[in-house]
């Protein structure tokens, strides 16, 4: 059948207005048919019977069944043309409806562009949500801009040159979107945040990892369950701290610091040393360090002998090898890729601070607070078999002891 056989078989202008009105809602029943049940359900079952998962995202962002209205809105345009009256304001309607089905469908297909980028083996948690919505708002622009020219009559060309003379405007009222854009390209190109970091932003209450990244705005979700909404471009001027070099290196650190009651520090005397000997993690170090003492006692012939010598160990300095022995031993403590050491910090009214800065062979939070909790357990029970005593603040049952026996009954 050639062209002019099929306008005139389509030529509707013959019959009267009953069954003009009759074929044109025909026409578009079996335009809409022929699109939902036929090509839009064969698209659905191909994308389910195969076995790769992109067309699936790419089905369900599309909405087929949504995109086939365009078919009866074409054919009602065709055949606007029977109108006695209003042909040009139904067209515009109808050229309307199917530009903004056709523009929703394609930020539909902006996010199944997304979806497949992070499905794909090419994710590494570097969103790409702020560029996709970016062209949401071009298409939108676009969308408007195309409406007002059908509407109005007038080229796009001449709305677009038009455009500068409101560009002052479009800054102002796009301020945050043009902020947001260039601190996503910052973001991106140096790799600041990606999804699933453990970020932490005390200015906005947000404690938790990163679950989007979007144009406008960062998703953190805090470890109480609760959202946190941050603006993209505050990212750029507001401290906050990325743990992922913590995730990526394997170790998570442990500074924690024991504060020794200071009214218990002496020299050891043979009593003390004879006894400290026999605990294995600090035996070595006794004698190694009492070997050094003879050692310079024999080179420096006229060393008085004094109770305060200063060569002399104290209980603390062996408390402090036994904590540094103790954590060489454990299997769940970085002992050579990370630092370990026990250091003091400076007295104060707390007495003095013995730390322990060491690095968990874990990143999990639960197995990280069990280890941390073990060690200072084990430590705080050994403190009193080296004459120390742990310092705390004085509580009711200290003064009620102080006060004597028969204070209680007064």
């Amino acid at each position: 059948m050639r062209i002019e056989n099929l306008q005139a078989w389509l030529d509707l202008t013959t019959l009267p207005p009953w069954a003009q009105g009759l074929a044109v809602f025909l026409a578009s029943s079996l335009a809409l048919v022929i699109a939902r049940y036929l090509i839009a359900r064969s698209l659905v079952y191909l994308a389910k019977r195969t076995e790769n998962k992109y067309d699936d995202i790419i089905i369900a962002s599309l909405r087929p069944f949504r995109f086939t209205l365009i078919a009866p809105l074409l054919v009602l345009y065709y055949f606007a043309s029977l109108l006695p009256e209003g042909v040009e304001v139904v067209r515009q309607a109808l050229l309307f409806l199917i530009l903004w089905l056709v523009l929703i469908t394609l930020n539909s297909l902006l996010n199944a562009v997304n979806a497949i980028y992070e499905a794909s083996s090419l994710y590494r948690g570097q969103s790409i949500q702020g560029y996709l919505d970016l062209g949401k708002v071009v298409l939108i622009l676009v969308g408007i801009i195309l409406t007002i020219s059908l509407f109005t009559g007038q080229s796009p060309v001449a709305l677009l040159s038009g455009l500068g003379a409101v560009m002052a405007i479009l800054v102002l009222v796009f301020r945050d979107t043009l902020l947001s854009f260039v601190a996503s390209l910052q973001i991106y190109s140096n790799d600041l945040v990606k999804e699933g970091d453990w970020i932490e932003m005390p200015a906005y209450e947000a404690d938790g990892d990163v679950i989007n990244i979007a144009l406008h705005t960062i998703k953190v979700q805090n470890w109480d369950k609760t959202i946190t909404v941050i603006p993209t471009y505050k990212l750029l001027d507001t401290p906050y701290r990325n743990w992922r070099g913590m995730q990526e290196s394997g170790g998570r650190r442990i500074k924690r610091a024991i504060h020794i009651d200071m009214n218990t520090i002496r020299f050891c005397d043979q009593e003390m040393l004879d006894r400290f000997k026999k605990i294995d993690l600090v035996r070595d170090y006794i004698e190694t360090r009492l070997a050094e003492f003879d050692e310079r006692a024999e080179a420096d012939s006229e060393r008085s002998e004094s109770a305060f010598d200063e060569q002399s160990l104290t209980n603390v300095s062996v408390f402090r090898a036994y904590v540094a022995n103790y954590l060489k031993g454990r299997q769940d403590i970085h002992q050579s890729k990370m630092d370990l050491l026990v250091r003091q910090l400076d007295p104060g009214t707390t007495g003095l601070p013995l730390e322990v800065y060491a690095f968990a062979k874990t990143v999990n939070w639960v197995e990280y607070e069990t280890i941390q909790a073990d060690i200072f357990e084990h430590l705080i029970a050994a403190v009193p078999q080296f004459d120390l005593r742990v310092f705390q603040q004085p509580t009711g049952v200290d003064f009620q002891a102080l006060a004597g026996p028969g204070s209680a009954a007064c």
